[in-house]
Formats: C-alpha cells, sequence, structure tokens
C-alpha cells in the first residue's frame, strides 16, 4: 500500500487521504485492486506479483491509447514491486448496468446501446490495434496456439467434467479435442485477441464503453472475442440480441479487413464452444476445487447457451464425445440447482444523501426499503472522519462502537431476511434496500456494506450494492 501511495503523490503532488479496495474475495484473479483518491484526485491502483503480466498490461495500455482507443491511463509504475496506477474509470461494469436495467429477458434499449458501442469499437483493438502491437511481451503465449487450446480444454476436463462427476471416455474425448484443435488452428489467427472481452471487464463512463483486462492478449482469431462477450455465462444475453449484435461486428470488420460472411461463420461456433469450456473450467477450478461457492452461481447459465448450441448449431466437425458430455449435463439437476431461476433473487443495495431524495427503484418493479440512518451518530461531524467514507476502517470502528450502530442493524437484518425468504419461495426475482443519511458518505455506506456481507454467498442471491454519492464525488 505505500507503493501505491508513493506513486499517488509523485503523479498529483498531493497526498492520498482515501483508500477504498475494490476487489476482495470475490474477484478471480491475485491482483489487488484498491482506489486511492483525496478531495481532487482519484486513481486505481494494482498490486500483482507477476511481472511479465503486468508488462504486458502495461504496454498494450499504452500502445491502445497510441490508437486512440478508450483504454485506462497510466499514470505511474514500480514493476521492482508489482505496483502501477491507472485511471479511475467509475464503478460501473456494462454486467452492473446490465443487472440494474432488465425485468428478466427484456432489457432497456440504453443496454442495447451500450452493446452496440462495445461491439463495434472490437475490431479495433484486434485490427487496427493489432497490426503494430509488441506481441513479444504477451504473457503467458504470444498466440492463441495448440499449447493455449490445450490448456483451456484441460482445464475444462480436469476442473469441471471431473470434479462435477460428469463420465466420460477419457481417450475418446481426446481424440474429440484433437479433432476441435485442428479446426481451431485452421482458422485465421493474425489478429489481437483480447482473451477476456466480456461485460465485467468494460465500464462504462458518461455513457461510453471504456475497456480493461487485457492483459492476456495475443494474437488468435477473430471469433473468439466476439463469442466471450455474447455467449458471457451471467449475462444471459437473449438468442435474438446475440445475433443482432454479431451481425453488427461482422459488418463493423468489413470497415477494417475484406470480410466473407461465410467463412467466419464457419469457425465461429466452434470458438462459441471452447470459450465456454474455458470458462466452465475456470468456475470449477474457483468453485469445485477452491470451494470459492460464488464462482458455481455462473454454472447454470453456461448451460442454458450450452443447451441452446445443441439445439440450434451443428459444427462442420464430428465432436461425439465431446457432445455427449455437454448433453449429459445440460439437464443435471445437480449443476442446474448451484443457482436455482426460481430462486435467483438480486439484492440491490443503495446508499444516498437524503439532500438528494431517495433513489429511483429502476429494477422495474417499484418499491422496496428505505432505512434511515441519520438517528446514528454522524462521523461526518469530526474532522478527523471528514475525508473518508463508511467503507475506511477508521469510519468502520467508529460506528462499530456504538450500540445504537449494531441494534439498527440488527432491526435492518432481521426485515430484510424475511422479505429475502419470502421473495425466493415465491419466485421473486429483486429486491431493492436503500440507506440514507445526511451527506451519503459514512453511516448510509458503512449499512449498505454490512448488509451486502450478511448476504452475500447466501445460494440463490445476488448483490450489487452502489454507493450513490461516492459515484457523485468521484465524478
Amino acid at each position: 500500500m505505500d507503493i501505491l501511495k508513493k506513486l499517488f503523490e509523485q503523479r498529483f503532488h498531493s497526498p492520498v487521504a482515501r483508500v477504498q479496495p475494490l476487489q476482495g474475495q470475490l474477484g478471480g484473479s491475485g491482483r489487488k485492486i484498491i482506489r486511492l483518491a483525496n478531495g481532487e484526485f482519484s486513481a486505481i491502483g494494482v498490486l500483482y506479483e507477476v511481472r511479465e503480466e503486468n508488462t504486458a498490461f502495461l504496454d498494450f495500455s499504452r500502445h491502445f491509447r497510441g490508437h486512440g482507443l478508450p483504454v485506462p491511463e497510466i499514470y505511474a509504475e514500480d514493476l521492482r514491486q508489482g505496483a502501477y496506477l491507472e485511471e479511475d474509470l467509475g464503478d460501473t461494469t456494462l454486467f452492473d448496468f446490465l443487472s440494474r436495467n432488465r425485468v428478466g429477458q427484456n432489457l432497456a434499449p440504453e443496454v442495447i446501446e451500450a452493446y452496440c458501442k462495445a461491439v463495434a469499437v472490437l475490431p479495433r483493438f484486434q485490427i487496427e490495434a493489432g497490426r503494430d502491437l509488441n506481441y513479444k511481451v504477451c504473457y503467458p503465449r504470444a498466440v492463441f496456439d495448440r499449447q493455449s487450446i490445450t490448456w483451456d480444454l484441460n482445464y475444462f476436463k480436469y476442473y469441471f467434467l471431473r470434479l462435477a462427476g460428469i463420465p466420460f471416455n477419457e481417450q475418446l474425448l481426446e481424440d474429440d479435442f484433437g479433432r476441435l484443435t485442428e479446426f481451431l488452428l485452421s482458422a485465421d489467427l493474425d489478429y489481437f485477441l483480447y482473451r477476456d472481452f466480456q461485460s465485467r471487464n468494460i465500464m462504462l463512463r458518461g455513457g461510453h464503453p471504456f475497456f480493461v483486462d487485457y492483459q492476456g492478449g495475443r494474437k488468435g482469431a477473430l471469433q473468439y472475442d466476439i463469442a466471450s462477450l455474447l455467449y458471457d455465462a451471467k449475462a444471459d444475453l437473449p438468442p435474438e440480441l446475440r445475433q443482432q449484435l454479431l451481425d453488427r461486428y461482422v459488418d463493423r470488420l468489413g470497415d477494417f479487413i475484406e470480410i466473407k460472411r461465410e467463412v467466419f461463420m464457419r469457425h465461429y461456433y466452434a470458438y462459441v464452444y471452447v470459450r465456454i469450456m474455458q470458462a466452465l473450467g475456470a468456475y470449477g477450478f474457483r468453485g469445485f476445487y477452491e470451494r470459492k461457492t460464488h464462482f458455481l452461481q455462473s454454472v447454470p447459465y453456461a448451460l442454458k447457451n450450452l443447451g441452446w448450441l445443441l439445439k440450434h448449431v451443428e459444427l462442420p466437425i464430428s465432436l461425439p464425445t465431446l457432445m455427449n458430455a455437454f448433453t449429459s449435463m445440460v439437464p443435471s439437476e445437480e449443476l442446474q440447482n448451484l443457482t436455482p431461476k426460481e430462486d435467483h433473487l438480486i439484492v440491490r443495495l443503495y446508499s444516498f444523501s437524503f439532500r438528494r431524495g431517495i433513489p429511483k427503484d429502476d429494477s422495474g418493479h417499484g418499491g422496496g426499503f428505505v432505512f434511515d440512518a441519520r438517528s446514528i451518530s454522524n462521523p461526518g461531524r469530526e474532522e478527523r472522519f471528514k475525508t473518508l467514507t463508511g467503507k475506511d476502517a477508521p469510519v468502520i470502528d467508529y460506528l462499530n462502537q456504538q450500540e445504537s450502530a449494531h441494534q439498527f442493524l440488527a432491526s435492518v437484518i432481521s426485515l430484510v431476511d424475511a422479505s429475502v425468504n419470502t421473495y425466493q419461495r415465491r419466485g421473486f426475482t429483486s429486491l431493492t434496500v436503500s440507506f440514507g443519511c445526511t451527506g451519503g458518505q459514512h453511516r448510509s455506506v458503512y449499512f449498505a456494506e454490512q448488509l451486502a456481507r450478511h448476504l452475500n454467498g447466501r445460494n440463490g442471491v445476488e448483490v450489487v450494492v452502489r454507493h450513490l454519492e461516492l459515484e457523485n464525488m468521484n465524478k
């Protein structure tokens, strides 16, 4: 942390006043991601020990910005200590925006527009910026080659199929893997492959997409990245929208290269399959092996995508053993019940300032709880807490010492738990809980975070937290 504070002060010539961890146990990587801010400046600090991956991200970032692509500016770095500082792009990912603006399979027009914008930028990464990229810094491979594909397929076999108890003949499955690999490698691999082009790695600021987490990029086929976005499991895009976005993407490719749709489509669904298998391998490794069960909540959505593919797509190669494995996975009650669809409840937690009014419930359901935290002693009245928030340890300690805060939280938890139980039993999909205080910076943030901690990990519940006043402060 000290090195990040030092980089911040060197860049902005002023000290750090607030430190906010952004990625903890829910993250899939080993990086520590931290927001550092004061009254005037804000930046994102990253701590990570893999020098090669840090080098790739920093080199790619500068290259992409040189091509005018919307990626974070790199403010400062110290690769020796595994630290760098980058532009703060806010808190709203495309996935967050999608989650807040959908009712079932009905997506708000603003969501579709955001996806269209993201799809339109992708060819610029793959083709325009990919032409003169320094592929020597790619990590761990410079090309999505035979070795890369083998890693992904084995990841799926050993960490998903085996751990989920799906029966298969190993030799026959390996034969299918060999045929699939040869087919994937017969596509044109002379483009930049972003690798993790998905809704959680696209930030929205001012209605425009910005892109992060491309440090695993390498040379590869065009089909992989658009498959990653459109078949992103928990995003659960409707098939009609996937087709609309795919058509838009292929049309956009035509602005950069001569493209024949039938040639592109010949390999497209094979890359969809391999991307889904890579994702399932990751869910299995994190969920079954590391026991981080929240990763398994994505499995039923991935199975839904596989079910659609089995019904609507026929590959130009025969993969009988692999398809049999998929066929046995899709209806599996055990796998489907990792997050039962009928019980999947999104609980949206807001903190806000009463000066700006009560938040609008944008889930489309209306209602929800609004709790007034102004009866609790206000940390904001003390000078030492002025620049801190309800996420910072000194404020948390201050409020934890107040018996009234514990009584307030206990009452809230009792009410919310009762509603969550009823909502799940009745198949409801959305519940909104808002905490307000005077400034929206200390008490309301604290209680929203405490309730999120209580609800996280509960089976069938997805928690989405927004701190409205903190978002306004960071703009």
